[in-house]
């Protein structure tokens, strides 16, 4: 199993070349989660590594859609697919695998249902809070030419500038967007969705590191601090 783990790990490090906050390091520290999160749990271990490795191995292809309408998660488990055909898995273990990927992704209605799925949605989202939260945070601001600083009333925002259900839309104009708004419209409600117990522990920890860093930031802007 091991030489097959270190195929799909070359395989990934080629196509997360494109993105600091979704790289090989990034999905390395998801696996890891995933390990600390299936501490002393019956459940298929080899699904959620193979599933943790492949979870964004289509994001570049979200990336460069300028529709929005391309969902990595969809297409990294197709990906993900011919990859695990090539390397012998069962078909069992193709689907439950696919189905862990396609139900990791925050923005649809595809939920996790299996253990393993629920583990890799929290260790995903986890990902995305803290001071790894922060880090992402302007590891996109610096991408797509956003504000290191904005906190516009949110209530407009959200009708002027998301496209989608409630607060987790496509964002059209990246450049009026900044971390004070992605914690209002996203970050500080992730704690709330997650599935496990662990995982949600983790994430009142992180997400309130990230209000602090975030109101010091506000003090500093503004010449308070």
């Amino acid at each position: 199993m091991e030489e097959k783990f270190q195929k799909i790990k070359e395989i990934v490090a080629k196509e997360l070349n494109y993105c600091s906050a979704h790289d090989m390091e990034h999905v390395t520290r998801v696996y890891n989660l995933c390990l600390r999160l299936a501490k002393d749990k019956e459940l298929d271990l080899e699904v959620l590594k193979t599933a943790a490795f492949l979870h964004d191995i289509g994001g570049i292809k979200e990336l460069d859609d300028p529709t929005g309408q391309t969902d990595h998660a969809i297409v990294s488990a197709e990906m993900a697919e011919l990859i695990l055909k090539d390397l012998g898995f069962s078909e069992d273990k193709i689907k439950h695998i696919k189905e862990c990927i396609i139900s990791h992704r925050y923005k649809t209605d595809n939920r996790p249902k299996t253990e393993e799925a629920k583990i890799l949605f929290d260790a995903d989202k986890l990902d995305a809070l803290g001071a790894l939260g922060i880090a992402r945070d302007f590891v996109w601001v610096g991408r797509n030419r956003a504000k290191i600083y904005s906190k516009p009333d949110i209530e407009n925002y959200i009708k002027d500038n998301l496209v989608g259900e409630k607060n987790n839309g496509r964002i059209k104009d990246k450049t009026s967007h900044s971390p004070q708004i992605e914690f209002e419209v996203k970050s500080k409600f992730l704690k709330d969705i997650l599935y496990t117990e662990e995982g949600r522990k983790i994430a009142e920890e992180r997400t309130k590191f990230m209000k602090d860093f975030l109101d010091k930031l506000e003090e500093e802007i503004k010449g308070k601090s």
